[in-house]
């Protein structure tokens, strides 16, 4: 089965009639999950990197929480968003596509109860599944030098909170990280650090975690012995210039990754794009390497807006059709 035959026809822009996000993006995350091989997963920051990652045709995204910081803040990714200020974003990346959007929790956000919770509210805002950590709070991307994570037995306890968020109806896929081997490393040393993350990931799957996360592994030796020591679906995290080494996707499934995320690769591009229009404009040239403005109205929608408010205007049947579907949205949602 190709992609394009998996995947959901991408959005265009302004859709009125697009599903909105429920149980089904969970299931087509989950099947996606069971497939063979490695899936390559660009992750967004807002609305319109989500909708150009479907537009792609990749069938899958992660709100990545070092990329939301920065461009809804201009901060780093140090633990300083709040929990509402991520469903916030989260809500409007949800909105704008129709293909399953995985959320970064961080550590829940204060003890188990604050993990409960945080996973029930990812699953009320329309996620497919969500991220926990045992970093100690606040947290800190995983490349830039973690220093603590919780004891082994805190980090099951969040586990165990998200996992019974899930099976009391949050109904999310539970991606289970830990940041020892970057954390415990200056005290164990780097033998003792992967070993202990290990036991950390073996844990988790055994509390029912859905896809495991070691984070920042040094080489592809600390790599293959994560998915060969471990059962369970994993997670890479292929970010440019980080601890870890880029590996192709192909070499990826064949150490037995299912999902590779790439947190930062949109960030990047965009920030090097806007760098250089703005030396450019600085000069008082106008940026040459840049989408056409057609092209922009067709990505967030002009069109299938001025559709869409053409059908309530006259007496005409498109008329009397949207007002139709109008009256019977209205029943459904006072239902």
């Amino acid at each position: 089965m190709t992609q394009e035959q998996q995947t959901p026809a991408p959005a265009t822009g302004f859709d009125p009639s697009a599903p909105a996000p429920d149980a089904t993006s969970v299931a087509r995350l989950r099947a996606l999950l069971r497939e063979p091989g490695c899936r390559t997963m660009p992750c967004c920051f807002d609305g319109l990197s989500a909708r150009l990652v479907e537009q792609a045709g990749f069938p899958l995204t992660f709100m990545s929480g070092f990329a939301v910081s920065a461009v809804r803040a201009g901060l780093p990714d140090t633990g300083l968003l709040s929990v509402t200020e991520m469903l916030d974003q989260g809500r409007a990346i949800v909105d704008a596509v129709s293909i399953p959007v995985i959320g970064d929790g961080d550590t829940g956000h204060g003890n188990a109860v604050n993990v409960h919770r945080t996973v029930a509210q990812f699953a009320r805002a329309g996620f497919a599944g969500i991220m926990i950590e045992d970093q100690v709070a606040p947290k800190r991307c995983g490349h830039t030098g973690v220093k603590e994570v919780v004891d082994r037995a805190e980090a099951e306890r969040r586990i165990r909170a998200a996992v019974a968020a899930r099976d009391q109806a949050a109904d999310l896929v539970i991606i289970a990280r830990t940041d020892a081997r970057s954390a415990l490393e200056a005290g164990l040393g780097p033998e003792r650090a992967l070993n202990e993350a290990l036991d950390r990931l073996r844990a988790f799957a055994d509390l029912g975690a859905d896809v495991l996360f070691l984070e920042a592994p040094r080489d592809e030796a600390e790599m293959a012995r994560c998915c060969r020591e471990v059962p369970g679906v994993h997670m890479a995290n292929m970010l440019e210039d980080g601890i870890t080494p880029l590996l192709p996707v192909p070499k990826l499934a064949e150490l037995g990754y299912r999902l590779a995320a790439y947190p930062l690769t949109l960030l990047g591009c965009a920030v090097h794009a806007m760098e250089v229009a703005l030396a450019q404009l600085a000069v008082g040239q106008t940026p040459k390497y840049r989408v056409s403005f057609e092209r922009l109205r067709e990505i967030v929608g002009f069109d299938a807006y001025d559709a869409l408010l053409a059908s309530f205007e006259g007496e005409g049947p498109g008329a009397k059709g949207a007002s139709a579907a109008a009256r019977k949205s209205r029943g459904r949602s006072l239902s």
